[in-house]
């Protein structure tokens, strides 16, 4: 296992859609649990391969966010949301978007039908922050990302703070 390089906004790649998945095999399995250290380590709940600069339809969630919450690592490959229900705000953060927390108007019941690591198709009913997280991961899968929920003057604040940042890391190199 190794952790990888998050791409951070604005970086292109991350407008790239997945591609799914067509293999179930040893170099899948590497990469999810590579993915699944670099989310801990990041640390956030969910991690989306096109994050990492992979262009296939896999993400990652975890939403245990304390010490005395059994952790449960949820694998979805060739996710699909097939219904939803209600609507809800709720406060995002994002991995690609390091400081940024945004309000962002969700579903606020999910289903979804996925592959686990091993190719085994199942359906997931979901609401509350497993909800949002699914939603927020999927849409990076599809090249969206949180900013394109916001408002036009919010999301050119947070452009400006992003580009601002990659400038700055830029020439910290």
């Amino acid at each position: 296992m190794s952790i990888r390089t998050i791409l951070h906004y604005p970086d292109k790649r991350l407008r790239i859609t997945g591609k799914p998945v067509k293999e179930f095999g040893p170099e899948l399995h590497q990469l999810l649990d590579d993915m699944a250290e670099t989310m801990y380590a990041a640390p956030g709940v969910g991690l989306a391969a096109p994050q990492l600069g992979v262009a296939q339809r896999i993400f990652i969630i975890d939403i245990a966010t304390g010490e005395d919450e059994a952790s449960e690592l949820r694998v979805f490959i060739n996710p699909e949301i097939v219904e939803t229900q209600g609507s809800v705000v709720w406060e995002e953060g994002c991995l690609s978007f390091p400081s940024v927390h945004e309000d962002v108007d969700r579903a606020e019941w999910v289903k979804v039908r996925a592959f686990d690591k091993d190719g085994q198709e199942f359906e997931l009913e979901a609401d509350g922050l497993l909800a949002i997280a699914i939603q927020h991961e999927n849409d990076h899968l599809d090249g969206k990302l949180m900013i394109d929920h916001l408002s036009l003057l919010k999301r050119r604040l947070v452009h400006r703070a992003m580009a601002k940042r990659a400038a700055s890391d830029r020439a910290a190199e």
